[in-house]
Order: structure tokens, then sequence, then C-alpha cells
């Protein structure tokens, strides 16, 4: 675990979770973050162990976790812990695998975070992701218009608690649904408890992040999601 003095000045308190597979570079693509959380206030603390989740001193004091694990398993009293402290008001936030892609034998964990990953082309493809008009002035979006990306173009299971902040439409020639095109949410946030729980599906590799507007409203995601 690395951290640099928690809640020193009476700083807000961040919590940086990564690991898992390497193939979603847990590393490189939550350094891209660590210092927009730093310029917001945030002091940061980073863990490699998915045990900190059953600190319970440390996420009552935590403001905002940001994981970063794509294919793990949480313990039950893992799961119970995040879960517990996301309900008592921490924020959680992430993107891609590693949050939909990840602990999928938790229920409590699935309920929370709101879906879980399917599947995706072979092949990375260009989609467009659209701004949902409706929520267009929501502090994660504002100012931003829809954009093209080339990446993996996730299908998951979603449910009726997310609220969609940006949208995509998979053809069916490309997830073989048969003969009709489906539209599946890019970015969602909700309500747990007293936390707030944001998500986006880009971000395979850093790269991916690096994009202006994807870069944009993953961080304002994050940030809108802590305490």
């Amino acid at each position: 675990m690395r951290g640099d003095g928690r809640g020193a000045g009476g700083r807000r308190r961040a919590l940086v979770v990564r690991g898992g597979w390497e193939g979603h570079s847990p590393v490189r693509c939550t350094e891209i973050f660590l210092p927009v959380l730093a310029d917001a206030g945030f002091s940061v603390t980073v863990s490699d162990d998915l045990d900190v989740y059953r600190d319970q001193e440390l996420l009552a004091g935590t403001d905002l976790v940001v994981q970063c694990w794509s294919i793990g398993t949480l313990t039950p009293d893992q799961a119970a812990g995040l879960v517990a402290a996301v309900r008592a008001g921490t924020g959680f936030a992430g993107w891609h695998g590693g949050l939909v892609g990840t602990f999928g034998d938790s229920a409590e964990y699935l309920r929370m975070v709101g879906g879980l990953f399917l599947h995706h082309p072979e092949e990375h493809v260009s989609y467009r992701v659209r701004i949902e008009p409706e929520q267009a002035d929501h502090p994660v979006l504002a100012g931003l218009s829809d954009f093209t990306v080339h990446t993996e173009q996730y299908w998951m299971l979603t449910d009726a608690h997310n609220t969609t902040l940006a949208s995509t439409v998979i053809d069916p020639g490309r997830a073989g649904q048969g003969d009709a095109a489906v539209r599946m949410p890019v970015v969602w946030t909700r309500q747990w408890g007293r936390g707030r729980v944001f998500f986006s599906a880009i971000g395979h590799s850093p790269s991916d992040l690096l994009e202006p507007p994807v870069r944009a409203l993953t961080a304002r995601g994050l940030l809108w999601a802590a305490r």
C-alpha cells in the first residue's frame, strides 16, 4: 500500500485499488488520474491488495474508491466491507473491466455496480458514443458532444437503477444478435445508499483513456462520485 499522509490538513481521501489482469494495464491506467485527484485536493492511497476492503477504519474515512481490478474474486468479507462503505457514503468509480469484468461471483458487489460485462467483438471497432440529450448538462458531460472511439465495444447486462449518461449502438453483425441493432449504455451513474457510483465502459488501454473526451468524462466522473 502506498500513501501520502491520508487526510492530512483535512483533505478528502481517495483510495485507488488496482490489480488483477495485467491486460487492462491497471497501474498505467490509474496513474493517468492520480494527478487529477491530487489537483482536486485529495490525499491519495494506492493499494494492490483487495484486503484493503476489510479495513473498516480506512474505508470509513475514505471519500472515494477508484477501482481498476479486472478478472478478480472478492471474499465475502471484502465484498461486505466495500459495499458497506459505499452505502455509508463513500463514492465508487472506475472504468471498463476494472468494474464490470470482475468479481462476477459476488452478487452484493454486482448489485452495487449495476452491470456485468458479457461480450465484445474479437477485434477493436470504431463506434460512436452518444451523449444522452436529457443528461447533457450533467457535471460529468457538460460541454461534451458525441464522439467516436476505436476500442472494445462492451455488451453488458445492466439494471434500471442506472442513470445512463452516454450510450452506443451495437450493429447486428458485430455481436451476432440477429437482425436488430442494440443500444447499449457506455457511461452510467447510480446511487447506492448514500454513496455515488460512476462507471464508463471505455478504458481497455491507457491510450483509450487519454483520448480528450474520454479523459475529461472519466476525470469528472471520479470527482462526481466522491463524497
